[in-house]
């Protein structure tokens, strides 16, 4: 566990600048990009758990089934809601005040 904090918070600045455009992901991106890191660990954790009780006595190969394919489960789940969420891009807020004119207006006042 204190692996998968270490790595996300080191990867959770490269992530935002290169993988999602984003810029400086601040102290909020962090928490919500360890937040998505503590889901999928339940998440992970949950299913591994089940394996045990549903299966008892499965087999290595099954366990080695089970748990890469929570994980990558997980990490599909994990960058969509960092991309469409916590790293989303925010559309630009309209300014009020007439700061920007129009091509028409602009060249009616020429």
């Amino acid at each position: 566990m204190a692996a998968n904090v270490l790595t996300t918070v080191t990867a959770t600045e490269p992530h935002a600048r290169v993988s999602f455009g984003h810029g400086r992901p601040g102290l909020t991106g962090h928490l919500k990009s360890a937040a998505t890191m503590a889901v999928g660990w339940l998440v992970t954790t949950a299913a591994v758990g089940a394996l045990a009780v549903l299966r008892p006595g499965a087999g290595l190969l099954t366990q080695q089934t089970v748990y890469p394919s929570a994980t990558a489960l997980v990490g599909i789940g994990r960058y969509l809601v960092l991309r469409l969420s916590v790293f989303a891009e925010r559309a630009p807020r309209p300014r009020t005040g007439g700061g920007v004119q129009t091509r028409a207006a602009y060249d009616a006042a020429a």
